[in-house]
């Protein structure tokens, strides 16, 4: 068995077996694995033909997770593994009737889930539980006249200007926030494959918008920001972003809040189709 810190090279290993499972939870994307590997201390196992990531949760509980579909194949060797960490995780719920219910302990913390939303909704924030959206949305234009543009590699410089500008305007630190996983994502654009907008006001840069394809039917967001001073950005940008996208996208995961009570009211606020569960599963002795 060997295990190493998960690096870019992994990417030929684990992207395509990531891909394959039937999942919508995000954590099954290299991408998001890769960004934010310093955040969870992941590391690659490879014991022969088996394969997991092993890491930390953000409320520091170490876990295994497996790189492939364990209703397709048995769980020893998992639940093996699994022993000398806290938990297997993330689990989705249609896998949990692969554990023996005699043998585990099945959990899930709700700062874990990710919120799911129709693009429909983002793309139209119709509803009266998306009037104060559109509200907000309707001043932006009145105030400003904004103008979008992809983001590309000749506008990371722009980029990087309204990441400081947000970080700027955080009570967290540089370490506490998603600050360097944001600027490796802009260092590695093409690389990782990742799709974005930049949007400015009156020709300043004011927001970027940045994530990826994760299936046929789900667009995973994994950066949005903005600079606090242009009330309405954030409703503007993920209005914009989601009319943009192709129509086969049904479905927009702003993934998980980390049970940061102020992730929680923002991701909230725009009234997710469904929360994600990802459950957490206890190898008992």
């Amino acid at each position: 068995m060997t295990s190493e810190p998960l690096a870019f090279h992994h990417k030929d290993k684990l992207h395509e077996r990531l891909k394959a499972v039937p999942t919508f939870l995000s954590e099954y994307s290299f991408d998001n694995l890769y960004l934010f590997r310093h955040a969870h201390n992941f590391h690659l196992v490879v014991d022969g033909q088996e394969m997991w990531l092993t890491g930390k949760t953000y409320d520091g509980h170490s876990f295994v997770m497996p790189t492939c579909d364990i209703r397709t194949q048995s769980v020893e060797p998992l639940l093996k593994v699994a022993r000398g960490y806290d938990f297997i995780f993330p689990i989705d719920e249609a896998w949990l009737s692969s554990f023996d219910p005699k043998g585990v302990r099945v959990e899930f913390d709700e700062g874990d889930s990710d919120y799911i939303y129709t693009t429909q909704q983002m793309a139209t924030y119709q509803g009266p539980k998306m009037h104060g959206k559109k509200n907000l949305l309707n001043q932006f234009m009145a105030l400003y006249t904004p103008e979008a543009k992809p983001l590309t590699k000749e506008r990371m410089a722009d980029a990087r200007d309204v990441l400081d500008a947000w970080q700027a305007d955080m009570a967290e630190s540089k370490e506490e926030t998603d600050y360097a996983a944001c600027l490796e994502a802009f260092d590695l654009y093409d690389e990782l494959v990742l799709c974005g907008g930049i949007y400015y006001v009156n020709q300043e840069p004011a927001g970027i918008i940045m994530g990826e394809e994760f299936n046929q039917t789900m667009f995973t967001l994994h950066f949005a920001k903005g600079k606090r001073k242009f009330k309405g950005m954030y409703q503007y940008m993920f209005n914009h972003f989601t009319k943009m996208l192709p129509h086969h996208y049904e479905f927009l995961n702003l993934e998980q809040d980390l049970g940061k009570l102020a992730l929680k009211i923002a991701k909230a606020s725009y009234h997710p189709e469904r929360m994600l569960k990802k459950y957490r599963v206890r190898v008992l002795a």
